[in-house]
């Protein structure tokens, strides 16, 4: 499976890390750490020197009851690192973590490459027609109301086939808006129990069927560090484990917050492959 970012082919039949970079003070893990535009920039070349195919740059904090962020401060946040990323690694692979299409609009003008979407255009109707005129991948994410409100919406009849369902009918609505490149992520802590974010990861190779790259991102999660009673900052080796069983039930794409250790991952499994 490949897609297209900016003219170049990326081939996920090889697994890829996708960095994670937030510029929000309340992210659930790394929120406020990167105060400043050098900070950033810092941050983003040691992922790069670590292996991250993808940069993800998120300003509008997705955790459980975050708060809500206007668009205009969403652009204020993200639009100078985009620029800032660019002008001094300007082959960077950026994708951004965002539901609303303007923001998504401006920010690949700025020189964005990919598109990563909670809500699968469910959040902001323009959303689809926007990523279809751009012609950039778009990541979408299965996800029950907002942020604000989505864990109060974890009834599942049948949590796996539901999920499908929901990424069945999103993927018909890109498709015929002419998006060609979509990336498919289950959306772990996103309206769902803990009980069901380990019921999706066993059941993780059923995505398959959608003949799509699976992009995961457990990363430090709830999930973790609640069942090891412990916290997200003591959460890497937890957040390891993870990730290698969905290289196991092959995943694509691991989004995570430390990049080292996911590209060390991937390579173990790769040549336990070989």
């Amino acid at each position: 499976m490949t897609i297209n970012c900016k003219g170049t082919l990326i081939d996920l039949s090889s697994p890829k890390v996708m960095g994670i970079l937030n510029l929000t003070p309340d992210s659930f893990y790394d929120g406020g750490q990167y105060k400043d535009e050098k900070s950033m920039l810092q941050h983003t070349e040691k992922m790069l020197s670590e292996g991250a195919t993808f940069i993800d740059i998120g300003a509008y904090s997705s955790r459980p009851n975050a708060d809500h962020v206007s668009e205009t401060e969403e652009l204020n946040r993200i639009l100078p690192i985009v620029e800032g990323i660019l002008k001094f690694f300007p082959e960077t692979l950026i994708s951004i973590d965002t539901f609303r299409s303007e923001v998504a609009k401006q920010t690949v003008e700025a020189g964005a490459a990919i598109i990563n979407d909670i809500s699968a255009g469910k959040l902001d109707n323009n959303m689809l027609k926007t990523v279809a005129n751009l012609q950039v991948p778009y990541i979408m994410m299965h996800m029950r109301g907002t942020p604000q409100t989505m864990q109060q919406q974890t009834h599942y009849d049948n949590l796996v086939k539901d999920i499908i369902f929901y990424f069945s009918e999103r993927l018909e609505a890109a498709k015929q808006l002419g998006i060609v490149d979509v990336i498919v992520d289950p959306g772990f802590g996103f309206a769902k129990t803990l009980e069901q974010n380990f019921e999706l990861l066993n059941k993780l190779e059923l995505f398959n069927l959608l003949e799509k790259p699976v992009l995961v991102g457990v990363s430090r999660k709830s999930m973790i560090y609640k069942t090891l009673n412990t916290t997200a900052k003591e959460a890497l080796n937890g957040t390891s484990v993870l990730n290698t069983v969905a290289l196991q039930k092959k995943a694509s794409i691991l989004r995570v917050h430390d990049v080292k250790e996911a590209v060390e991952t991937i390579k173990l499994i790769e040549s336990l492959n070989a």
